[in-house]
């Protein structure tokens, strides 16, 4: 896994997942029954996550699908080809 967002953003990721982590975890103490806060914690979690690894699955995703968008779509049959639709 190869990091692919840069400091500044890691650093802001984990500002906001820290931030939103307090203020659904508050919300959920006042409200226990509703589910929506526990999905907005673990999403909260999640970008967290992303900044202390500094790796976003959703950024590669989207450079990938660049990547494929990019391709010559006339050599891919070729010999040799990483992507053979045979």
């Amino acid at each position: 896994m190869r990091q692919n967002i840069g400091l500044v953003n890691s650093m802001i990721r984990i500002i906001a997942g820290l931030t939103l982590l307090s203020v659904y975890t508050a919300k959920l103490t006042r409200k226990p029954y509703k589910e929506s806060y526990i999905l907005m914690i673990l999403m909260a979690a999640m970008k967290v996550a992303e900044g202390i690894v500094r790796y976003c699955p959703m950024t590669d995703l989207l450079h990938k699908s660049k990547e494929m968008n990019d391709m010559d779509l006339g050599n891919i049959a070729n010999e040799g080809s990483p992507f053979n639709p045979s």
